[in-house]
């Protein structure tokens, strides 16, 4: 790879991280009843979502949806399998029982998500019209309304949120 292309996805990975931090950083300033900085890290957020989406188009890194889906995919498979089973062991290691049990949470998430890039892929990105729903504990991504419990990390249906 070129050092252009290098550079572009060292911005991208740093442009996303801006982007997730800034909007943590958001809830933070509603918990502190103060809207308008929450607003302002909103905004940033968001354009550090332009940037990182030019990173990412500039080091051709976006395909055809079904190339998309194989690369999501492959992400996720080497999450659940790979990096999240190592952090667990370095977790344990440390006696960090809360941080390896999240990981575990985490790496069930990322093997849910797998099968769901999965499916779509199989179906050639025919899916049909169902909603998405997110448990908010662990990220556990659901079709259609959940009822019951999360399978991961137990949390109640009430948690989980549709995606617009």
């Amino acid at each position: 790879m070129s050092k252009t292309k290098d550079n572009l996805m060292s911005a991208f990975a740093g442009e996303s991280q801006a982007n997730r931090k800034y909007l943590a950083y958001a809830k933070q300033a509603e918990k502190d009843d103060l809207p308008q900085v929450a607003k302002l890290f909103r905004a940033v957020a968001e354009a550090e979502t332009i940037h990182a989406h030019a990173h990412l188009r500039n080091a051709g890194k976006i395909g055809g949806t079904l190339a998309n889906l194989r690369d999501a995919k492959a992400g996720e498979v080497y999450e659940a399998t790979d990096m999240y089973p190592g952090m667990i062991k370095d977790a344990d290691a440390e006696s960090e029982k809360n941080v390896s049990s999240y990981f575990g949470f985490v790496k069930a998430v990322e093997d849910a998500h797998s099968k769901l890039y999965q499916k779509a892929i199989e179906a050639q990105g025919q899916l049909p019209a169902v909603d998405y729903y997110i448990c908010e504990v662990c990220g556990y991504t659901h079709e259609g309304p959940m009822s019951g419990n999360c399978p991961v990390c137990g949390a109640p249906a009430k948690v989980f949120y549709k995606v617009a």
